[in-house]
């Protein structure tokens, strides 16, 4: 689990630190868990692979769990060999692998968080294994959004420019017109005040 400490590696005595490495715990009882990749980022609708290698004396029972800010939900239990059982929840999404790990198809924001894996033989010796999962929206579909909102915005306004030409030009054209009716109204009132 993620508050205990680093395991330590028997063979070579030295301490297996998380990150990017391969996390190894092996049980007392000859159970041992590999994680290859401990933290996994994935964009909406991507699928995962969520990895992992264990091997052990007999026949393991492998369980996978999510814990998020949502709640914990079983995802898969399987028997080598014998039954597989995959929530309900999950039924489409999952696929299982003989060496423990799953894939995930098509993550949404709500599959973000803790999963837990714990595999058990049949003696009753187990191992856990933990791997976080952070998933993120599609940034190109914010940029989308963003550049059709600014392609509206600039035919919007490239049509009020043009409306507003427009409207100067014909009222250029109409103080024009009424400029010289003016002009011809006031020739007409001097010729007949000369005519008078």
């Amino acid at each position: 689990m993620e508050g205990e400490s680093s395991p330590i590696n028997q063979s070579e005595g030295r301490r297996v630190t998380p990150g990017n490495a391969a996390v190894k715990r092996e049980a007392p009882g000859g159970v041992s868990l590999v994680v290859p990749q401990p933290n996994i980022n994935a964009t909406v609708a991507q699928n995962i692979l969520l990895s992992v290698e264990y091997s052990c004396r007999g026949i393991a029972t492998i369980e996978w769990k999510h814990v998020s800010s949502w709640g914990t939900t079983s995802i898969v239990e399987w028997k080598i060999g014998n039954y597989v059982n995959i929530s309900t929840v999950y039924k489409d999404r999952v696929t299982t692998f003989e060496n423990g790990s799953i894939q995930l198809h098509n993550v949404g924001m709500r599959d973000a968080g803790y999963y837990f894996v714990t595999v058990t033989e049949e003696y009753g010796n187990n191992a856990y294994g933990t791997i976080i999962v952070n998933v993120y929206e599609i940034i190109y579909e914010d940029l989308h959004f963003v550049a059709v909102l600014f392609a509206f915005l600039a035919a919007v306004s490239a049509i009020l420019i043009c409306f507003m030409w427009l409207c100067n030009k014909s009222l250029h054209l109409f103080q024009k017109k009424t400029h010289k009716l003016t002009a011809s109204t006031t020739e007409e009132i001097e010729l007949e005040t000369i005519e008078c």
